[in-house]
């Protein structure tokens, strides 16, 4: 087994990679991104947390996150995160009915993968990669033709702010956008 260790910076932002088991699709159902949001709500009223931006697809997520300056612990939080949306799938005729052995020694469920990705922000320019590169999943998924397009997805917010314009790595009317590359940040994507 690998010895990783995660860096715990107080007060960083990170990047943020959780998928589901076998890259089960939870997410193509709205309800449970409704559930995923109730409990991404309540650990920001138990630990407060600033989400910078964030993708919801079929089987995983990413978030930017940025931490209080006196704290470092983005992992109980999602650990808190998964918990509160395995829970809420219980009676939904949801959740799979065969967990196996491993997983029932640590008392565990066949919803999350058992790790996640992590990245600490380094720059601005890190920052801009890791923010477009969210904003750009839905597409390089194949899951809609334009950022635009996904509706669980910080985007829009970002594009009220004036980050991004409306038509960012839009193809609509047969646009051809540069499509900025990710080949720099690959390693810190996890997926």
């Amino acid at each position: 087994m690998p010895n990783y260790r995660r860096f715990y910076l107080p007060g960083g932002t990170f990047f943020l990679t959780i998928v589901t088991y076998n890259r089960t699709p939870l997410f193509s159902d709205p309800e449970n991104v409704s559930r995923l949001r109730n409990a991404v709500a309540t650990i920001k009223s138990e630990q407060p947390f600033e989400i910078v931006a964030a993708v919801v697809l079929s089987d995983h997520i990413h978030f930017l996150w940025t931490l209080p300056l006196d704290d470092t612990d983005y992992s109980k939080r999602i650990g808190r995160i998964k918990t509160l949306f395995t829970r809420s799938l219980r009676g939904q005729g949801v959740l799979p009915k065969n967990v196996s052995l491993s997983r029932r020694k640590r008392n565990e469920s066949d919803v999350w993968n058992r790790r996640f990705w992590e990245h600490t922000i380094l720059d601005e320019d890190d920052f801009e990669q890791h923010l477009n590169y969210i904003h750009y999943n839905p597409v390089k998924h194949n899951l809609v033709s334009c950022p635009h397009l996904w509706s669980y997805s910080s985007f829009h917010s970002w594009v009220k702010q004036g980050v991004f314009a409306v038509d960012w790595c839009c193809t609509c009317n047969g646009r051809q956008p540069k499509i900025p590359n990710f080949d720099a940040i690959a390693h810190s994507i996890g997926e």
